[in-house]
């Protein structure tokens, strides 16, 4: 038994007064702490930001539409290849694990590689911007909708097998109407990752836009005008946050659903074995013919593109005698071990958060804009400040990759929760159950579909915030590493370094999706294939 997401309420007077003295206070205490760190050049106070903003009035207004439209185009690119690509899937139940796993790998590529790539196959217009943003977004709004597809119950299915429909018709008339709500919510943490996959496009070499300023600014230690940037960045994405939550609450408005799926029976070990098999196979040829066929089509200088076979001569240590695997090795460890503890605490901050706003939802009003802050500030700017305050070790780098996972495990999860069924929250009220019991036994196993879908998408963002961390911050690790394999052409560490954190990812995402089936498969039977 599950829900389906949805938008949360109207935010009421008393919200908006909460909001207002939350923000308020906020001001003030970051006021006093930018007069503190006076002359440490990491954070600048709101009344300073306040000047650079209006003095770089012109110049912010310029870059700004600039990485707007990159922003929006790769927004709408990469959110249409994911409704089709999720759509598909449906349609098609035995292409979905081929689909999701190649959609990983192509998510899973660093930026730190990928943006000099795009830069030299698409020249230096705002063409690596938009693709950078598509693959922002694509991914965290593909897993959320495949979701809600599922998220309908077996006997509206039933109906429209009786008047010989099939999946095509299903998918119209009933799987759509049911995604709608996890389409809204991938939407909304699809905003800020837009703009802000538009902004690191910018930092690889783009000729204006927020991203040039943002780098310029911290080079030369503008520090008011970096937190400028910043602040616009953020209340761009708030403001796109909530158009999207708006437009779903003016189409999302029926009490979610009390979903009844037939236990499906599980696969014997050999069917299961076989299955996952042929599932390996299938992802690794078109992995492969994706990774072989781009060389080929887009004609790659062999200086710096790597194909599979070089890869695999490079990790086997045939040609430098390992000293290549050697490096990964040595940084592998520490990535891996940031990136975990930061997915975990972010997940668990994440989860309890919604918690605490479903039983206070007066404080919703208050939280969200600050989670939206913590997601839309880029990491370029965030790190300084993160490195300042908690040392320039794991404790920062841990913190910075928890902000990443936690703003998606908060939206999924609260949504969730919001969308238990109404009429099992009804049946509970009749009896008198206090809001925690109606959480335990109703809300809960409402979210866990929803928590999941933002415990895989997490798996291959917390990777590259550590990697991107390990490059702006730290200076160790497999991101530092490839930054500095980048400068100095070692591709075959570069190319190398790439094939292990897509790995890394992907054994994070299939241990995540081990767990999900086995509780899905009680608590949510119809999202188990």
């Amino acid at each position: 038994m599950t829900g389906v997401l949805t938008v949360p309420p109207r935010v009421r007077p008393a919200a908006r007064r909460d909001t207002l003295i939350t923000v308020v206070a906020l001001l003030v205490v970051w006021e006093i702490g930018a007069r503190l760190l006076a002359g440490s050049f990491v954070l600048a106070a709101p009344s300073e930001i306040v000047v650079a903003l209006i003095q770089n009035a012109g110049l912010l207004s310029r870059a700004l539409l600039v990485t707007g439209q990159a922003a929006l185009l790769g927004f709408l690119i990469g959110n249409l290849a994911a409704v089709a690509l999720a759509g598909f899937a449906v349609v098609v139940p035995a292409s979905e694990r081929v689909i999701t796993a190649v959609a990983l790998v192509v998510f899973c590529l660093p930026l730190v590689a990928t943006g000099p790539v795009l830069r030299v196959l698409l020249g230096p217009g705002d063409a690596p911007q938009v693709v950078l943003a598509a693959l922002a977004v694509f991914y965290t709004t593909m897993i959320p909708l495949l979701v809600g597809l599922r998220a309908a119950p077996a006997g509206w299915f039933d109906l429209v097998r009786s008047y010989g429909r099939g999946e095509f018709a299903a998918l119209r008339y009933v799987r759509a109407r049911a995604s709608l709500p996890y389409l809204i919510a991938g939407l909304q943490i699809a905003a800020p990752a837009a703009f802000l996959g538009a902004m690191v496009g910018e930092f690889t070499g783009a000729e204006s836009g927020l991203g040039v300023l943002t780098i310029r600014a911290s080079r030369d230690l503008d520090i008011e005008l970096t937190w400028a940037l910043a602040t616009v960045a953020t209340v761009v994405s708030v403001l796109a946050y909530a158009l999207i939550g708006a437009i779903g609450r003016r189409f999302v408005t029926e009490r979610p659903p009390l979903i009844l799926a037939p236990l499906r029976p599980r696969l014997g070990r050999r069917e299961r074995v076989r299955s996952a098999v042929a599932t390996s196979i299938a992802v690794v040829v078109v992995i492969v013919a994706l990774w072989w066929g781009g060389i080929l089509l887009t004609g790659l200088s062999p200086f710096f593109a790597r194909t599979p076979v070089d890869v695999i001569r490079i990790l086997a240590g045939a040609d430098d005698g390992g000293e290549v695997r050697g490096v990964l090795l040595a940084a592998l460890g520490e990535t891996a071990a940031l990136a975990g503890a930061g997915y975990i605490a972010g997940l668990v901050l994440g989860a309890g958060m919604a918690v605490l706003l479903t039983l206070a939802p007066r404080a919703g009003a208050v939280s969200m804009p600050v989670a939206i802050a913590l997601r839309a500030v880029p990491i370029v700017t965030t790190a300084p400040l993160v490195v300042l305050l908690l040392g320039r070790g794991p404790v920062g780098a841990i913190a910075l990759v928890a902000i990443m996972v936690f703003f998606p495990t908060l939206v999924a999860c609260l949504e969730g929760l919001r969308q238990a069924p109404g009429q099992a929250l009804d049946v509970m009220r009749s009896y008198g159950a206090p809001d925690r019991v109606q959480l335990v036994r109703v809300r809960l196993p409402a979210m866990l579909p929803a928590f999941f879908a933002a415990a895989r998408m997490s798996v291959p963002a917390a990777v590259l915030a550590v990697t991107v961390v390990e490059w702006l911050a730290l200076g160790t690790g497999i991101g530092a590493a490839m930054a500095l394999a980048a400068s100095r052409s070692g591709y075959d560490l570069l190319a190398a370094a790439v094939v292990v954190v897509t790995a890394l990812s992907a054994l994070g995402y299939a241990a995540v999706g081990a767990i999900e089936t086995r509780v899905l498969r009680i608590y949510a039977p119809e999202q188990v294939g």
